[in-house]
């Protein structure tokens, strides 16, 4: 439990606070500025992006880790890559999977001799760790998206801009989405999986020149 909360934390060195993935773009398009329309944009990131496509790797690299399988941790990384639409989404991943590997480095000496040379995506990185702490794919997958939503909720207080207590309550609003999105991935056979979230696509690759900025992506 304690493993799964210190993954969970945004105070994990691995730069996640640096990145709003294409939510600041949808902000300075007035697609979300305001408590309710961010929440709604991120309850959606949440249902069509992170469930369908993110979690369900999450759930099934754990399973691949455990069983000691690189090839298959190698193939969902793979079809994470082919998932990130923009310059700016490769970026975060590559960067967070990088930091998270050096800094597993400092908790399991063996850690990189686990991944064999793989620079893993930050999901995959993430299920190495949940592993080692030995959590269920279920458990892992409620860590990773409850840091993903505490993340995007601290970038949607910064870029809107929110007060403190409007950010808790779309905090609120993911933390009671987030069972349900996790059941929603462990059931997602692998021939369901899908990214296809063509807004968000398209807002991330607007952020890459939009003129004013907080957050990398």
């Amino acid at each position: 439990m304690l493993g799964l909360i210190w993954l969970a934390s945004p105070a994990l060195p691995v730069g996640g606070f640096s990145y709003s993935e294409a939510l600041e773009a949808a902000v300075d398009a007035q697609l979300a500025n305001g408590e309710q329309p961010a929440g709604d944009w991120l309850l959606a990131q949440l249902q069509l992006s992170q469930a369908r496509s993110d979690l369900a790797v999450v759930a099934e690299a754990v399973a691949a880790w455990q069983a000691g399988d690189l090839g298959r941790v190698q193939e969902l990384d793979a079809w994470l890559r082919c998932t990130r639409e923009s310059a700016e989404l490769v970026l975060q991943t590559e960067q967070m999977g990088r930091s998270m590997l050096e800094w597993l480095k400092l908790q399991h000496g063996d850690a990189a001799t686990a991944f064999a040379g793989l620079t893993p995506c930050y999901p995959i990185a993430f299920a190495f760790a949940a592993a080692r702490a030995g959590a269920a794919p279920r458990e892992a997958c409620l860590a990773f998206a409850f840091g993903w939503a505490e993340n995007m909720v601290a970038a949607a207080v910064k870029a809107v801009p929110l007060g403190q207590s409007a950010g808790q309550r779309m905090l609120q609003r993911l933390a009671q989405a987030i069972p349900a999105a996790v059941e929603q991935a462990l059931a997602t056979p692998e021939d369901a999986r899908q990214a296809f979230s063509p807004m968000l696509a398209i807002l991330s690759a607007q952020h890459e020149t939009q003129y004013s900025r907080l957050f990398r992506s």
